[in-house]
């Protein structure tokens, strides 16, 4: 059996010290342990966020580096605390040289959320949402299931 969990999220980006500027100096986070000219670590409470060059990652996963579409069927998502930071977020993410997609707005679920990209057009969703809490950690906490 395969334990319920998500470790690590490898993002292949272009040029590496671009997308570190982008996250550590841009958006304020702090590099991790593990962190060399190769790889950029970033603890996210209890994953990590990982950049490691497309190419090299492609290589990894013994793949062709084929980037033929813009939308590679995975956006990250950021969720906050209360609707008005959904907007404050997008914003701050534009000023540290990413792409705004999508600004906040209503969406048909209930909640309100927008979009973001990085610099390698990595999609970042920012959401409030209603039904979902987080703790004091950042953590989100999910309803229990209804049966």
């Amino acid at each position: 059996m395969m334990e319920q969990r998500l470790s690590v999220v490898a993002l292949g980006v272009n040029d590496l010290a671009r997308s570190r500027e982008f996250y550590e100096s841009g958006l304020g986070w702090s590099v991790a342990g593990g962190t060399n000219e190769n790889i950029v670590f970033f603890q996210l409470g209890g994953i990590v966020l990982g950049l490691y060059p497309e190419d090299l990652l492609a290589e990894d996963a013994t793949i062709k580096n084929d980037r033929s579409g813009s939308f590679r069927g995975v956006t990250l998502a950021y969720n906050t605390r209360a609707k008005a930071d959904v907007d404050t977020v997008i914003q701050f993410a534009k000023n540290a040289g990413g792409r705004i997609v999508k600004p906040g707005q209503e969406v048909f679920w209930g909640g309100y959320s927008g979009y973001f990209a990085d610099p390698d057009e990595h999609l970042w969703e920012v959401a409030w949402n209603p039904y979902w809490g987080l703790n004091d950690a950042g953590e989100l906490l999910l309803p229990d299931v209804e049966e």
